[in-house]
């Protein structure tokens, strides 16, 4: 009995030492998987030709997801009615297509799942991963490669749409605003695209940003980018183009109140000369302002109140365009005038001072202004309003390192609601020229078109810009020490703005290019930089 007893204790002193070295560590459960899913197999099998079924099934090694298959997923041809795509949020090993349309005959079909399809585990993308198959006798095995870019944007453009339409006897020009295309593809993360098992042929080639996924072309809602010229397939060609905005037909949409006396009408297109005329009858004293809104497609109609429970409004632009509007009033608020300056302590010598409002300034009373240096010494100046009546300029010769004094008496800014400004009272300073860089652009170029030099800082906000006839150095001073960007547009009309493009006239925008590498400017230094445009 002792015996059995010791050989136990023995025994339950061994097994708890076992436990004890066991909880030391924690097992890591081996390397981390970062293979992608693999096919096993397809039924019917990939590349099958005299296509008949309804269902695909696709099997792989493991268990995979299907992640945002309706972003991912570009099926070439598109299909009338899409397919169900299953399982979808759960995890399978294996992916069922029930193909609900109408097969054309003698047509390889392209369905690319994109970066759609990840293990289980991990998330492993089997990126690109395509299901191809043909109605026919033989898989078209023809395709086409490019890239497309954006004018004016500097990031990459990703998750653009680019189309095939056949010319054949019924193309038109028209076609892509009523029909989808012959065959499809997507640039996913990317700027480049490849359209594959394409049949031989002449075709239009465009590019969609496809705001709401229907693969046809909306120019209200859509961005564009065409190759001007019939494209032959086979070809060993690369077609590079850029996608645009086009400028909608002017559309005017019906007036919102704001507050009383500031209204604001949506439009899309083209407003240069656009009228907005106040049909109902109006008080002596009555005044309007329009203003835009920079970034915005609206404009902002301001108005002296008065008293009445409906406004008619005639907004024009020549023989073009004539609309009527009825806008019921409601709101008893008016906006407050609000002031502010347009720098907060340091006020750099190549800038002109102003002062901001919220509300449209009518009069202002110069005499009423005093600029001083720091002598005490009255400065002269010239004071304007600018064009959108919201800033009053305060411009003036300044000088390094100096002081200045502004006062502002009472009354004298006044807005369109008669409201008036209180004493204002503040002090500026300028910098010495050592605080500044210098940067020297010499602009070559073999084309002969006026350009708009624009200078940008790295989070592309205009610092400056410059429009010269032809290329020439260029000269950007008193320039803050950071790093800049250049961008420069080819202004072939030279009308000083750039221009997008329009499809039906078959015009491309104008040319864009963007310098990535960042120019650093440093105080007190002058850089000297060659631009080379080809």
């Amino acid at each position: 009995m002792r015996f059995s007893l010791s050989k136990f204790l023995i025994a339950l002193l061994l097994t708890s030492m076992f436990f004890n070295c066991a909880r030391r560590g924690t097992p890591t459960g081996g390397l981390k998987d970062s293979l992608p899913p693999i096919l096993v197999k397809a039924i019917p099998a990939i590349e099958s030709i005299n296509f008949k079924e309804k269902r695909i099934k696709i099997f792989f090694d493991e268990y995979i997801k299907i992640a945002d298959v309706k972003k991912n997923l570009v099926i070439s041809p598109p299909q009338k009615n899409d397919p169900l795509i299953t399982p979808v949020g759960t995890a399978s090993k294996f992916i069922t297509i029930k193909i609900l349309d109408t097969l054309d005959s003698n047509t390889t079909y392209s369905f690319n799942f994109g970066n759609s399809i990840v293990d289980n585990n991990e998330g492993n993308k089997l990126g690109n991963f395509k299901y191809v198959f043909s109605t026919g006798s033989y898989i078209d095995s023809l395709f086409v490669t490019g890239e497309v870019t954006k004018p004016r944007m500097k990031k990459p453009l990703e998750n653009i749409d680019v189309m095939l339409y056949e010319y054949d006897s019924v193309f038109n020009d028209s076609i892509i605003f009523k029909q989808k295309p012959r065959y499809l593809a997507n640039t996913l993360d990317s700027t480049l695209f490849e359209i594959t098992n394409i049949r031989a042929g002449k075709y239009l080639l465009i590019a969609l940003k496809d705001a709401n996924h229907n693969k046809i072309y909306n120019p209200e809602i859509d961005e564009i980018g065409f190759v001007k010229d019939t494209i032959t397939i086979p070809t060993d060609k690369k077609y590079n183009f850029t996608i645009f905005k086009e400028i909608p037909d002017l559309k005017v949409i019906k007036p919102r109140e704001v507050n009383k006396g500031h209204l604001i009408f949506g439009y899309e297109g083209n407003t240069k000369d656009l009228k907005i005329e106040l049909l109902t009858k109006t008080p002596k004293n009555f005044e309007s302002k329009l203003t835009y809104e920079k970034g915005k497609d609206t404009l902002n109609y301001w108005y002296t109140p008065f008293e009445n429970d409906s406004l008619i409004f005639k907004v024009s632009k020549g023989d073009d365009y004539s609309e009527n509007f009825i806008l019921k009033t409601r709101s008893s608020k008016i906006d407050s005038l609000n002031i502010t300056k347009s720098t907060n302590s340091t006020l750099h010598l190549i800038d002109t001072f102003s002062i901001n409002t919220t509300t449209p300034i009518t009069t202002f009373n110069k005499s009423q202004i005093k600029i001083t240096n720091q002598d005490s010494i009255n400065v002269e100046f010239n004071a304007y309003l600018s064009k959108n009546s919201s800033k009053l300029y305060l411009d003036f010769e300044k000088k390094i390192n100096s002081e200045y004094t502004f006062e502002i008496l009472p009354k004298s800014i006044t807005d369109i609601f008669e409201a008036s400004n209180d004493s204002l009272s503040f002090k500026l300073k300028t910098k010495a020229l050592e605080n500044y860089g210098i940067l020297n652009l010499d602009v070559q170029s073999s084309k002969s078109s006026a350009l708009i030099i624009e200078l940008l800082d790295e989070k592309e906000n205009l610092i400056r810009i410059v429009k010269i006839e032809k290329p020439q150095l260029v000269k950007f001073d008193l320039l803050l020490p950071k790093k800049y960007v250049v961008r420069v547009t080819f202004d072939e009309n030279n009308n000083g703005i750039w221009d997008t493009g329009s499809f039906l006239e078959k015009r491309q925008p104008e040319i864009v290019k963007y310098f990535k590498t960042p120019i650093e400017v440093r105080e007190n230094w002058e850089i000297n930089d060659v631009l080379i445009l080809n």
